[in-house]
């Protein structure tokens, strides 16, 4: 035990948590489930609390057996690795066996489950990870260093750093995305010596677990000292090899703007093809992947002023054009204010909707079929060179029939 423990937690004493608790604990004793991992790190921290994870020595068929009993429900959401999912009031808990690791391969892992808390703890990734709390709030440290880590900003692997990261490679990820989100100061040196030594094996992960990864680590408050890591270990090249090794833009980026999807854009260079072949080849969302590609077209430069701005929102939509701006910052292309200026301009313009449509087109005399469609697109050209003027659509209509005619004149 640690000395130390966990006060005012309302997740804690909810009767939600009580009913999952006191139903194993009936189980198996007191002493058979303890809270574990991030609930108890965060709350030591003081920070939010998202998931709540338990871990147990009851195998997966007694807790799902006790669960049942005291009329919780209860999912086998990861039975064979002994993970099984509460749902009390509305929340889930996460339980797992106590466990260790009979064989990796980088991936994942075949384990055998035990009632040592030691043995837990020893499988798990980071000594601030390894900590754990009893249904009274006391904390335990199995590894003698958790808590001492936690308030020293420091993330250090359990036991041998090699050894932890050749049982999964996500774990070269994870080291640098807790470094950007509880670290403070230099990352362990062992630590990030064993990262960039085993580097290549993130290209043994499945692109998904990547990107969550990536994306968890960008969401951090500043998540620029662990990404300038990653680029000195040889990890960034691995992970991200369309990523430039000049950070100056993500810096600008990260300091400007909290989107994790919007500063992984200013790793990457202003290509949309580029960007786009990044973005399926890590299988990110469609809309992020759509999203991505307009941010990287490169349509605000020094030039840019309001009115192009309506312009680009009309083509992009607001948030093509806010990520245009924000681009156009973090590659030094216009300054703070200019870009908060354009951001506001985008942001706060009400986007009007095509005042004209094919019967105002034929009662201006185009004809049926093509020659409707290429009169609303030329009217569509002008009505925005002009600032979408609310009135005239009658004479810009008729100039652009005449347009059209001319074209398709010359090319007859």
């Amino acid at each position: 035990m640690s000395g130390r423990a966990l006060a005012d937690q309302p997740w804690l004493t909810a009767p939600e948590t009580r009913r999952v608790l006191e139903a194993l604990q009936a189980a198996g004793g007191d002493d058979c489930v303890r809270f574990v991992g991030g609930c108890v790190r965060n709350a030591l921290l003081g920070a939010p609390v998202d998931d709540l994870d338990l871990a147990t020595k009851l195998r997966p068929e007694q807790s799902m057996a006790a669960l049942k009993a005291a009329g919780v429900k209860v999912v086998p959401t990861g039975i064979d690795h002994g993970t099984v999912t509460a749902v009390s009031g509305k929340r889930p808990y996460e339980i797992t066996t106590l466990r260790r690791d009979v064989e990796t391969d980088g991936r994942r892992a075949v384990v055998a489950f035990t009632d040592d808390w030691s043995e837990d703890a020893a499988r798990r990734d980071f000594r601030l990870n390894a900590l754990y709390a009893d249904a009274g709030g006391r904390v335990f440290d199995p590894t003698g260093e958790g808590v001492a880590d936690l308030e020293a900003g420091r993330i250090v692997f359990v036991g041998d750093a090699r050894t932890r990261i050749r049982e999964d490679y996500l774990r070269i990820l994870r080291f640098f995305r807790f470094h950007a989100w509880y670290g403070r100061g230099e990352p362990d040196p062992v630590g990030l010596e064993a990262a960039g030594e085993l580097a290549a094996g993130v290209a043994r992960l499945s692109v998904e677990r990547v990107w969550k990864e990536l994306i968890k680590l960008l969401a951090a408050r500043e998540p620029a000292p662990s990404v300038r890591a990653m680029v000195t270990s040889g990890v960034l090249a691995e992970t991200l090899p369309e990523a430039s090794d000049d950070l100056g833009p993500f810096v600008v980026m990260a300091q400007a703007v909290a989107e994790p999807e919007l500063r992984l854009s200013a790793l990457l260079p202003e290509d949309a093809v580029v960007v786009e072949a990044a973005a399926r080849r890590l299988r990110a969302p469609n809309a992020v992947t759509a999203r991505l590609a307009v941010a990287a077209r490169g349509g605000v430069d020094a030039e840019t002023d309001e009115r192009r701005m309506r312009a680009l929102v009309w083509s992009d939509g607001i948030e093509g054009a806010v990520d245009q701006a924000w681009r156009a910052l973090s590659a030094g292309r216009v300054d703070a204010v200019k870009a908060g200026r354009l951001v506001a301009a985008a942001e706060g313009w009400d986007r009007p909707r095509l005042p004209v449509g094919g019967r105002e087109a034929a009662a201006a005399g185009a004809a049926p079929g093509p020659e409707i469609g290429l009169t609303l697109k030329a009217f569509e050209a002008q009505w925005i060179a002009e600032d979408f003027p609310a009135d005239g659509h009658e004479l810009r209509l008729a100039s652009a029939l005449r347009k059209v005619r001319a074209s398709s004149a010359q090319s007859a």
